[in-house]
């Protein structure tokens, strides 16, 4: 009977800790998202649609550097450093300072 009991209470705090760890898992992801609903919120605020679907595609090919480009973007909106809508062409202005360089690959035949 105890070691029917020592398994019963093993099994019960076994489920209480997979429940508390799902509990914190949700929570970490409504945070995250809720998180992501404001970045993107104030890029709608700060870029043109234009300028917020070059972004996009850039989030698609080098996903590190939109997420650089967008933090700092955000970072400058929040402290008052953007002055107007953040326009394509400015955009791709950025871009360029950042993005890394296409190399030319030279192939030569003997």
């Amino acid at each position: 009977m105890e070691d029917e009991d020592e398994l019963e209470a093993l099994r019960r705090k076994k489920l209480e800790e997979l429940q508390l760890h799902q509990q914190q898992r949700m929570a970490e992801e409504a945070q995250t998202a809720q998180l992501d609903a404001q970045k993107q919120s104030i890029l709608r605020q700060i870029l043109t649609p234009e300028a917020r679907e070059r972004l996009g595609r850039i989030q698609l090919t080098y996903p590190e550097v939109a997420e650089n480009v967008s933090s700092q973007l955000i970072l400058l909106a929040q402290s008052g450093r953007v002055q107007s809508v953040i326009d394509d062409n400015t955009l791709r202005q950025i871009l360029r300072k950042i993005l890394p360089k296409k190399r030319e690959i030279k192939i030569e035949r003997r």
